[in-house]
């Protein structure tokens, strides 16, 4: 599988605060990559490292095969479009007038702007004045240019923070549709729900630190689901785990959360041996949510 973006031991340190540590990012080409993380975990630090933004502390990032340095950062940002933080453009100057100051710094045809417009589906509203626009327009239009240049990278930094369901809609389709023409999108959220829909690829951060990387089943597979267990006199079993687990009843279901197979089969053993009655065992139904806040709040697998 090609890769599109690797990193190795990425890392940012400012004095004595480490915001991202030995980071090992591995995004293959065509896909589109979730990058997750609570607010604060260093998400857009280390987009920003890739855009050669901020230089890291050690570790080296390479795009497109090639490293990420002074010699080669030109280049290799020519093949890379991003929308970090705030939606670019100027508010008083129409859209087609902001395309129109892309085009010229950029040095790009005509035919390369009508591309990136119809891509975002704004061909209809560049005549409006961008303080007219909705956030969602503003979005789509820095997409827009950012798409200019025909990129095979393009990288989102938490593209619908403020949008509204019609708008987060929007992101979503676009991003997929990029996706299935060749671009490979890197788009970071602290929303799982809003990744879950697009992403073929996640990887999650927490507090600096990659915690998880893989494709959606592979997330699920690392994580375990509460066992619940049904039976006769719950609250004797509970007390009778209590001194080993953290338990928690609801009604005549016993839960005990992030126990194996085998420590499962246990329980229902003891159980049984103290007379209490079994007559249910199942692992709890999880959200790909559930397991981003499991894995996010315990600081990893």
């Amino acid at each position: 599988m090609s890769l599109i973006v690797a990193t190795e031991k990425l890392t940012k340190t400012y004095g004595p605060r480490t915001v991202v540590q030995d980071v090992d990012l591995r995004i293959p080409e065509g896909c589109v990559y979730g990058f997750l993380g609570p607010n604060g975990s260093g998400k857009s630090t280390t987009m920003k490292m890739l855009l050669s933004l901020i230089r890291p502390t050690s570790g080296e990032a390479q795009i497109l095969g090639r490293p990420m340095t002074r010699e080669t950062r030109r280049e290799l940002l020519g093949s890379i479009g991003s929308l970090i933080e705030s939606p670019p453009g100027y508010a008083h100057l129409t859209g087609a007038e902001n395309m129109r100051i892309t085009q010229r710094l950029l040095g790009i045809t005509d035919q390369q702007v009508d591309f990136a417009v119809r891509t975002v589906r704004m061909q209809d509203q560049m005549d409006k004045k961008v303080r007219e626009f909705s956030l969602g327009m503003k979005q789509r239009l820095g997409i827009a240019m950012a798409l200019a240049r025909q990129p095979k990278l393009l990288i989102l930094d938490e593209p619908t923070n403020g949008l509204d369901p019609a708008g987060i809609e929007e992101i979503r389709d676009l991003m997929k549709r990029l996706a299935d023409g060749g671009v490979t999108v890197m788009v970071s959220s602290h929303l799982l729900g809003e990744i879950d829909k697009t992403a073929t690829m996640l990887g999650i951060l927490s507090q600096g630190r990659m915690i998880f990387q893989g494709t959606r089943e592979e997330l699920f597979s690392a994580a375990t689901p509460d066992v619940l267990i049904e039976c006769n006199d719950p609250i004797r079993a509970q007390r009778l785990f209590a001194p080993h687990f953290e338990t928690s009843l609801n009604n005549e279901t016993l839960r005990i959360p992030g126990i194996d197979d085998r420590t499962t089969s246990g329980v229902v053993a003891a159980c049984v041996s103290e007379g209490i009655g079994v007559y249910g065992v199942r692992r709890d139904e999880q959200t790909l949510e559930d397991v981003f806040m499991d894995l996010t709040a315990g600081g990893g697998l």
